[in-house]
């Protein structure tokens, strides 16, 4: 069963301080509270995030697409703890009317159909607090 999931979240950063983060691809461990490390093997497109979650669980991600002139980056999850098929991610950054970014992250994945909502909503949940935890990270960047 293929199923969509996006988080749209309106920021209190500008669009290109939060597409400069997000282009970076290597800071869900920061964002993320289930993600324990992140780490990145490459640069731009190919290259691949490995990361371990909290719990132990592995997942890596492959870069598909970095496009400055869209604000979008693009990735499929090579690896993942979750019962799917196919995973492709994106990440967009658009600008409101008042200059702040609003974020767009979309998952299309591919899985049993009984299983699709739990994983829909695990989705929801973590991508929630990870966008939430990217715009703490970009007010208050760690020394």
């Amino acid at each position: 069963m293929l199923t969509k999931v996006t988080v749209t979240k309106k920021m209190t950063v500008s669009m290109d301080k939060a597409w400069e983060a997000i282009s970076q691809i290597g800071r869900l461990h920061v964002w993320f509270p289930s993600i324990a490390t992140c780490r990145v093997e490459g640069e731009g497109v190919g290259a691949h995030r490995c990361m371990t979650l909290r719990r132990g669980a592995d997942i890596t991600d492959r870069i598909v697409d970095i496009n400055p002139t869209r604000r979008r980056l693009t990735y499929q999850r090579i690896r993942s703890p979750f019962p799917v098929t196919s995973y492709q991610g994106a990440v967009e950054v658009f600008e409101s009317f008042d200059s702040r970014a609003i974020v767009v992250w979309t998952v299309d994945f591919e899985s049993d159909p009984e299983d699709s909502a739990t994983v829909a909503e695990a989705l929801r949940t973590g991508i929630g607090a990870g966008v939430d935890g990217m715009e703490k990270d970009l007010q208050h960047p760690a020394g």
